[in-house]
């Protein structure tokens, strides 16, 4: 007896422990991961699995399989109606079978495909608020049988990923509200001038593909995709006048063009989200020696995010058309850049950027 309820015990404290892994992040990628981790874990298993519902195709697909044939299993979709997981999406209730392959409810393409002999099984659902998500598994006991302990900690362990995955839904679509919002308001600024449609996103492309060339993390490619979005907000309060002028700006109007990135300060300092972005948009106008504005920062000092931008800007400016002026060849805007390496722009950016634009080349 001492036996069991120690062994609970140790399951109830690892499932604690998993658990808060699970909620420490908001990736649903990341969470569906360690969902089966955890789950194999707990239950002293093979392999497992997880398989989400696709509401649209009527399916279950593995969106996480672990073990041996992982990666073959990914690739397999199933009914609704079909295999034991297809039952215990449809009824909502969890199952212990000691002898899958003599189970009538079996499905074999899985085994089949995967090269994998399915010999025991726990298939609990993943639901939250009653409505099923998907199911977990776990799959072929390493020493001895599955028990009810084993099923009941899983089911714990279910609920959990369940809210997680939710909560990580629902920060993915706040953030994507979030992005979204942020691009409408740089297209609507976009609009005042008829000469600079597309100009945004191609910017935002531009820097990620930089960013991403120059090994920034996942973090610094948000701020930087954010940065790159919201880089001429600053244009709302820059009039009519000097936005439009079909010629080149004179030294009054070019000190009042060159007010933007103060101005998009002044609008984005009351966004607490946007602290980490902020730089990016103010000193995408800085100069490699210093020579830039609003602030004359210099080499290192400028922010990295806004670096890879004046790079992106810069380069679109000159391979679109303006009144003035035609568009540049992208070799020639690329020469451009690079005559101004050290001076205007931060030469590992350009540098990036040439790399980079030669794959888009090739991809295209």
């Amino acid at each position: 007896m001492n036996g069991i309820t120690d062994k609970k015990l140790n399951q109830l404290n690892t499932l604690i422990e998993l658990t808060a892994l699970i909620n420490s992040t908001l990736e649903t990628g990341e969470i569906r991961k360690r969902a089966i981790e955890a789950a194999t874990r707990l239950a002293d298993a093979e392999a497992g699995s997880l398989l989400l519902i696709d509401n649209n195709a009527e399916e279950l697909f593995f969106e996480v399989a672990l073990g041996d044939k992982g990666e073959k299993i990914k690739e397999i979709r199933i009914k609704k109606s079909e295999g034991i997981a297809g039952w215990v999406a449809g009824k909502g209730e969890p199952v212990i079978i000691h002898d899958v392959q003599s189970d009538p409810r079996f499905f074999r393409g899985v085994d089949n495909i995967s090269q994998f002999v399915t010999t025991d099984m726990i298939c609990v659902p993943v639901k939250s608020k009653d409505k099923v998500a998907g199911v977990l598994q776990t799959i072929n006991k390493k020493s001895g049988a599955f028990s009810s302990d084993d099923m009941e900690i899983l089911c714990a362990l279910a609920n959990q990923v369940a809210v997680a995955i939710e909560n990580a839904n629902l920060y993915q679509e706040l953030k994507e509200t979030f992005y979204g919002t942020a691009q409408a308001l740089a297209e609507t600024i976009e609009k005042r001038d008829p000469y600079t449609g597309g100009h945004t996103k191609r910017v935002m492309n531009y820097s990620l593909a930089i960013g991403r060339m120059m090994g920034l993390n996942r973090g610094e490619l948000e701020n930087l995709k954010l940065s790159a979005i919201l880089h001429d907000v600053g244009k709302i309060g820059v009039r009519d006048s000097v936005l439009l002028k079909e010629g080149r700006l004179d030294q009054a109007e070019l000190e009042a063009m060159n007010m933007h990135p103060k101005y998009g300060y002044d609008i984005l300092s009351h966004v607490k989200r946007l602290k980490e972005v902020i730089p990016g948009m103010r000193s995408h106008h800085e100069k490699y020696d210093g020579t830039g504005y609003p602030d004359g920062l210099k080499g290192d000092k400028i922010p990295i995010t806004a670096r890879v931008i004046a790079v992106a800007d810069a380069f679109d400016a000159m391979t679109t058309n303006r009144p003035y002026r035609k568009a540049l060849s992208a070799d020639a805007a690329f020469d451009e850049l690079k005559k101004h390496s050290g001076k205007q722009f931060d030469p590992l950016a350009i540098e990036a950027f040439s790399k980079a634009w030669q794959e888009m080349e090739i991809m295209i």
